[in-house]
């Protein structure tokens, strides 16, 4: 008899967890089709890795975006953000950096985080630099289908901040679009379970990896 209702037990608890899935798969889908932008003091750009001496394709496109920000003048600075990734000799924000000067934003207008390896620690190191610049608020750059999870970081480090989701994003089709929402809700469900966590046990287990 225990163990059919832990059998049950399992079931339910299975059940429960596809449905949070499911239905923050579909707050994050909605959310992606939004498109908050006005004019803000500084466009905060979410790392997408780096190929070589260049950004991947997906964080060119969000670079891109950032560009056109500040051309239009929509943004006076553009903060990018992310660390080393594997194998590489430099930092993701300084091959980000080097491409906005090449599109002719000047080094004046460009700010770097260096040390972030995930979503939280950009936009927890891009709070910290918007304060040394005095920066009260942001457009957040990403992929549509991340900018759920983007905004809510942002929400939680205190940025008085808009979604401005690049236009030019490689996940288009179907095809490439599903996955990318399927990632995104695993990540985004993690978020919110982590942000549910007391903080003494959030350093914790952070200085044990």
């Amino acid at each position: 008899m225990k163990l059919k209702y832990a059998g049950r037990g399992v079931i339910l608890f299975i059940v429960i967890i596809a449905m949070v899935f499911i239905y923050n798969a579909i707050a994050i889908y909605h959310f992606s089709l939004q498109d908050q932008t006005q004019k803000a003091d500084c466009a905060i750009v979410a790392g997408a890795g780096i190929q070589g001496d260049q950004p991947s394709p997906v964080f060119q496109a969000r670079l891109d975006h950032a560009v056109h920000l500040w051309q239009q003048g929509l943004v006076r600075m553009v903060i990018l953000t992310g660390g080393l990734s594997a194998h590489a000799q430099r930092s993701d924000a300084a091959i980000a950096r080097q491409y906005l000067l090449a599109q002719g934003i000047p080094a004046s207008a460009i700010l770097m985080e260096e040390t972030s390896t995930k979503t939280r620690e950009n936009v927890k190191n891009a709070k910290a630099l918007m304060q040394t610049q005095h920066l009260t608020t942001a457009l957040m750059v990403s992929d549509p289908l991340h900018m759920h999870r983007l905004m809510l970081m942002a929400w939680d480090n205190n940025i008085q901040a808009w979604s401005s989701p690049t236009p030019g994003s490689q996940f288009r089709s179907w095809s490439t679009r599903l996955p990318m929402l399927a990632q995104e809700s695993f990540w985004y469900t993690g978020y919110r379970i982590y942000r549910l966590m007391p903080q003494t046990a959030v350093q914790k287990v952070s200085t044990q990896r």
